[in-house]
């Protein structure tokens, strides 16, 4: 009889709809080789070197003794008989460094696992390393001083208290949810600085730019007509302020609770750190303390998206399913991409997650054990071509090529938090906590530096 792995060590760390499986195989003797999955993303591509892996969905008949991932250059199906890495620590989940790789070169690859059944392999994935010598990135600082404070002005004149969000308009003006000094600033395209909405008064009020009143603003985004819509997480309300700057709360009582209900101001959210707008008008909001994704409709509707309401440590997981049976670990940013897809930066679990319209979640890229290829992402963004863009906050800015199906570091280094300027693999973020796209150039809120970053030249 099979063994079922998910069964005997746990679902969260291998719902990963990243990992396409292939269908296990039996030979003549009914002895059934393992399930697996090789991961759809490749990661980290250089010109000599890549991170791909798998995930084994059911071990078969016998036990698994070595896994890993085999690749070639010429055979589009490899095996492990072409180059290969191997582990005989058996996790079930797994990423492999390949090493050696020759630049310019589109490999195949494919995880597998084996046992004394035989060898079972996953589906075959492509993948180009980069040109040798390739150009990095540049990393400068588009605003904020580095010293925390509240200064409109002109780029480094400005200054900022802990920026957490960044979002962009149809103009490529910036807008920022400035943390601590309970603002949204906004940022022209020639780096001038100015308070687009609130007192700097901590607390809650609606009205005019001069009045309003925010506490700890925690995230953001801009609709088609230029409304901005904020998740203020000290008063676990959504606010819309319009381009006059007249904030009006629109969902959300004040409590930190969860609370559905036909009437969004009757609602309760509980620490709200991501927001999203469809073309529809719908907005969807990162419940981060209730671990799941709500909807607010036009109509003032608000219910559960996706994900279960859980506090409990022993239920926070990785669960890919369908809406409320699905699982979010502290989800935060949350972006639309061309199709309608909802993709979400599920902080806890190392994993950029994707929902669809019908509310099937999978996981896109990641693994709630492993932060090697994604480390508590806080936000993302899309650019025109679907591109993903994601704040890392080990301390690093990445970027999916969706059309290549490969993700790369394109500025920072992950586990070195700091300031430095300069070529995207030696520069330092503090925290990158948010990310915008304008042009093709990115803007990163770096947190703890309370700067803006420009991020030029990727690839």
């Amino acid at each position: 009889m099979k063994k079922n792995l998910l069964a005997r060590i746990g679902l969260s760390a291998f719902a990963a709809a990243s990992m396409m499986i292939a269908g296990c195989s039996k030979d003549s003797n009914n002895n059934t080789v393992a399930t697996v999955g090789t991961n759809a993303i490749t990661a980290e591509v250089t010109a000599t070197s890549a991170i791909s892996g798998g995930v084994l969905s059911d071990i078969g008949s016998a036990s698994v003794t070595t896994e890993g991932v085999c690749y070639s250059t010429t055979n589009q199906s490899p095996t492990i008989s072409d180059s290969h890495t191997s582990s005989t620590t058996i996790t079930g989940s797994f990423i492999s460094t390949l090493s050696s790789l020759t630049a310019s070169t589109t490999y195949y690859v494919r995880a597998y696992a084996t046992s004394s059944a035989g060898t079972g392999y996953g589906p075959t994935v492509k993948f180009t390393t980069a040109a040798a010598n390739a150009t990095p990135a540049t990393v400068s600082t588009f605003a904020g001083s580095g010293s925390e404070g509240f200064t409109n002005g002109v780029g480094t004149a400005a200054q900022f208290w802990n920026p957490q969000a960044i979002a962009s308009d149809a103009q490529g003006n910036l807008y920022v949810a400035d943390l601590f000094n309970h603002v949204i600033r906004k940022i022209t395209t020639a780096g001038v600085v100015t308070t687009f909405c609130g007192s700097g008064v901590m607390g809650h009020q609606d009205g005019a730019a001069n009045v309003a009143q925010f506490y700890a603003p925690a995230a953001l985004t801009v609709d088609a007509q230029g409304n901005v819509y904020v998740a203020d997480q000290g008063t676990n309300l959504i606010i819309k302020i319009t381009p006059a700057g007249v904030a009006t709360t629109i969902a959300g009582n004040g409590s930190a609770n969860y609370i559905n209900s036909t009437n969004a101001l009757s609602a309760a959210f509980n620490a709200p750190r991501g927001i999203a707008v469809d073309a529809q008008g719908n907005i969807y909001v990162g419940d981060t303390g209730n671990n799941l994704i709500r909807k607010i409709t036009a109509a003032g509707v608000v219910t559960t998206f996706a994900g279960g309401n859980t506090t409990s440590a022993s239920t926070i997981t990785l669960i890919d399913a369908t809406g409320t049976d699905a699982r979010f670990r502290q989800p935060r940013g949350l972006a639309f991409d061309s199709k309608g897809n909802l993709l979400v930066a599920d902080y806890g679990n190392n994993s950029i997650r994707k929902i669809a319209s019908d509310g099937t979640v999978s996981t896109y890229i990641g693994n709630s054990t492993i932060s090697t290829l994604v480390g508590n992402p806080t936000a993302l963004v899309l650019d025109g071509s679907d591109n993903v863009y994601i704040a890392d906050e080990a301390g690093r800015v990445l970027k999916i090529n969706s059309s290549l199906s490969v993700m790369n570091t394109i500025a920072g280094t992950s586990g070195s938090n700091g300031y430095q300027e300069g070529a995207g693999n030696t520069a330092q973020f503090n925290v990158p906590a948010g990310v915008a796209v304008v042009s093709g150039n990115v803007y990163v809120a770096d947190y703890a530096n309370s700067r803006i970053r420009k991020i030029t030249g990727i690839q």
